[in-house]
């Protein structure tokens, strides 16, 4: 009987599951998806989950619920860094542990811990211990990883063509499908944020959908080369913000403001998350110093209503429009 892996639809899903499918699936495991973000999911998830956790990690723990009765094993790795310099939150590290000693009746939790700092060859390492765990022989595990790495580098030029997580995948499992390419739109905003906060339809309240109905062309972090990010260096400040996400959404808008790339800029946070309270202000004075960008916050957290965000959206797009044709006026 095949063993089955479930992977919950959130958090790092967004950067990583066509790699993890791929891996997977080329060493004989069949990946267990959670499907997309409900209501259901989100009460769960919230019912589960600490108090003060922020709704990208109740989230997760709703995810976990929607699968845990279905398969082997839980994929739950601790990511600490990919990059040798800036680590994730902590709670991404912690995840295993709060899942495991929170949710009852989960099975056995995949909780490798994948940390760059450790040595060039340290994720390598890392999925040799899962096909060791699985079953799987060392020559399968490496093939496997090779291709992985391979999938994951057609998926990431598919989102710096500008295609967002959802249809880079469907392109990537259907080889043959043409999807309508989003058309040149005459404003242009940068989403920043986190990227399992920005492409979650649910819990974004659709935003970008929204945007593009608005008559708004987006470009997020993801759609942006990593060597223009790294070329970024510190954005000006004394040394790089020490988590992954936040420096990667600041070197974003740093890159986009320099080049005139965008008319306003929408900053995606969720209540209650340390480190973008300090991200936040520093895209503000980023979007200042560069000719005075629009910029607002939108904050989500269980709570939030469709009406309010999109409310809050169509003024602001009204607003940058007759900011756009003022300064067309002046020309």
């Amino acid at each position: 009987m095949t063993v089955k892996v479930g992977i919950p639809n959130a958090l790092l899903y967004y950067l990583y599951y066509p790699l993890w499918q791929a891996f997977f699936n080329e060493i004989g495991v069949q990946v267990v998806t959670s499907g997309k973000t409900t209501k259901d999911i989100l009460n769960k998830g919230v019912r589960e989950a600490l108090a003060d956790a922020c709704v990208p990690v109740k989230l997760f723990f709703g995810h976990i619920m929607e699968i845990k009765d279905h398969v082997d094993y839980l994929y739950i790795p601790r990511v600490v860094c990919v990059n040798r310099k800036t680590v994730y939150c902590p709670k991404f590290l912690g995840l295993p542990d709060m899942i495991r000693h929170s949710v009852t009746g989960i099975p056995p939790i995949i909780d490798v811990r994948m940390d760059t700092r450790q040595g060039h060859f340290a994720l390598l390492k890392a999925y040799l211990e899962i096909g060791k765990l699985l079953g799987a022989s060392k020559i399968s595990v490496f093939q496997a990883y090779q291709k992985a790495n391979r999938v994951l580098g057609r998926y990431n030029n598919l989102l710096r063509n500008g295609w967002n997580p959802h249809e880079a995948m469907s392109l990537l499992s259907k080889p043959g499908a043409v999807l309508e390419k989003p058309p040149n739109l005459g404003l242009k905003f940068a989403v920043l944020g986190y990227p399992y906060n920005i492409y979650d339809s649910f819990i974004s309240v659709n935003l970008l959908e929204k945007l593009r109905r608005l008559g708004v062309g987006v470009l997020t972090a993801e759609n942006i080369s990593p060597i223009s990010l790294v070329l970024q260096k510190n954005c000006g400040l004394p040394k790089r913000l020490f988590w992954t996400f936040s420096d990667l959404a600041l070197k974003a808008a740093h890159f986009l403001f320099k080049r005139g790339m965008v008319d306003g800029v929408l900053h995606l946070t969720a209540f209650g998350c340390g480190p973008d309270s300090l991200l936040n202000k520093f895209i503000e004075f980023e979007a200042k110093k560069h000719r005075n960008i629009p910029f607002m916050t939108l904050m989500i957290d269980e709570q939030t209503g469709e009406a309010g965000i999109s409310t809050r959206l169509e003024a602001f797009v009204d607003m940058v429009k007759r900011r756009k044709e003022a300064l067309a006026c002046q020309k």
